[in-house]
């Protein structure tokens, strides 16, 4: 399998990933994720895997063997993920680390995998008698990697002196649209969150021409980064369905249909009637593991689990991944975009054109969003906007 045909399948399992989130929330919060972190770090629980735990580990991310998605972790580490400041795009920055008990050095294999593939360098640290302490320095490590935003990825007492792995990853991106808004046309206008009440919000605005497409149901908005002389190009989507209550059936149909970013991107621009963007602001974390369970990953975090490839101890037949935490940022105003991202698996011990009219496109009411890199199809983040006045 081709780098190409890795990453289409792995946005499949990404979208997948996405609808599953947005929809098994019950609370009424904006949302935002990073499919692509919560893919790099289930990856690595793959590589310290083996036996019917490692093998629905691929199935779950689409993956044949570890090589193969080594091979195109390695690739999105290097290539999608490259800080393209220097050259006029978007400032990326990402990072992997390991945490793992001094009482059970890494596996000679695993180790290489983690540095060489990764980029981590493994700690050796004390789970047992500092917990508290290890779980505030992975916490301050998150901090530092996305520049401020993701706080707190570790909850409260998630790491214990059961502890004996973590595994985490973190994402920074910072684009600036390549047409900017004018601030001074910001103007406050009326969103409809899905419960009715309407709220007063700040809409960002434009004349220019814009990558808009309608379809049956839903329309589509590309916003494109600044590029400079960066060969990537990263771009943010907006699906907005026509009805005001229709995100749930827009998210379903993006979860069910695996090809269905695919088939509705905007390729041209074209004039533009009412044009109102709300600025908004997402702070959104979760623990993984229920959704990864629903969706038939259950192996890993069993009594069953075989993450013996990990750490050379007799123990590392008793080894299960207790939690994985997620948590992500995003802001959006007339600049651009700035948003951030970090995961951690925490291991333990198992207890062509007609001219057309001027489309208007008004998201005043609850819509989808992801962020893309538009050359290979990678999500960097996916997230869903209710109501942009709840707090971040």
């Amino acid at each position: 399998m081709d780098v190409r045909d890795s990453i289409q399948s792995q946005t499949e399992s990404s979208l997948l990933l996405a609808s599953r989130i947005a929809l098994s929330e019950a609370r009424e919060v904006n949302l935002v994720f990073s499919p692509l972190t919560l893919h790099i770090a289930l990856s690595m629980v793959a590589a310290g895997s083996k036996g019917r735990t490692g093998d629905q580990i691929l199935s779950f991310l689409r993956a044949r063997t570890n090589e193969e998605l080594n091979s195109l972790s390695a690739q999105i580490v290097s290539l999608i993920l490259a800080d393209g400041s220097t050259l006029g795009g978007p400032t990326l920055s990402s990072a992997n680390g390991v945490w793992v008990d001094e009482s059970m050095p890494l596996k000679p294999a695993f180790a290489e995998i983690v540095k060489g593939v990764y980029g981590a360098e493994a700690k050796a640290v004390d789970f047992q008698t500092k917990a508290i302490e290890v779980e505030n320095e992975v916490n301050s490590w998150a901090e530092g990697q996305t520049n401020g935003l993701i706080k707190e990825l570790l909850p409260s007492g998630s790491v214990n002196n059961l502890t004996r792995l973590i595994l985490a990853n973190a994402l920074y991106f910072k684009g600036a649209w390549k047409d900017k808004f004018d601030a001074s046309v910001t103007k406050e206008g009326s969103f409809y969150p899905l419960s009715g009440e309407s709220v007063q919000v700040m809409f960002m605005t434009s004349s220019k021409k814009q990558f808009v497409a309608a379809f049956p149901g839903f329309k589509v908005l590309k916003l494109p980064y600044g590029q400079g002389e960066d060969k990537r190009l990263f771009s943010m989507y907006l699906f907005l369905p026509d009805e005001r209550n229709g995100l749930h059936n827009l998210v379903e149909k993006v979860g069910s249909d695996l090809d269905f970013i695919n088939r509705h991107l905007p390729s041209n621009k074209v004039s533009v009637g009412q044009f109102m963007i709300p600025k908004f602001k997402i702070s959104y974390g979760f623990e993984a593991s229920g959704v990864l369970k629903q969706m038939g990953l259950f192996l890993p975090f069993s009594g069953e689990a075989e993450l013996t490839e990990m750490v050379d101890s007799p123990l590392g037949n008793k080894l299960s991944v207790s939690s994985i935490f997620h948590k992500s940022f995003i802001e959006v105003n007339e600049e651009g975009t700035e948003a951030a991202s970090a995961t951690a698996a925490v291991v333990m011990l198992r207890s062509a054109m007609m001219p057309q009219p001027p489309i208007d496109f008004v998201a005043d009411h609850p819509f989808l969003f992801l962020i893309r890199e538009e050359l290979t199809g990678v999500l960097l983040f996916v997230g869903h906007v209710l109501n942009p006045l709840l707090a971040a």
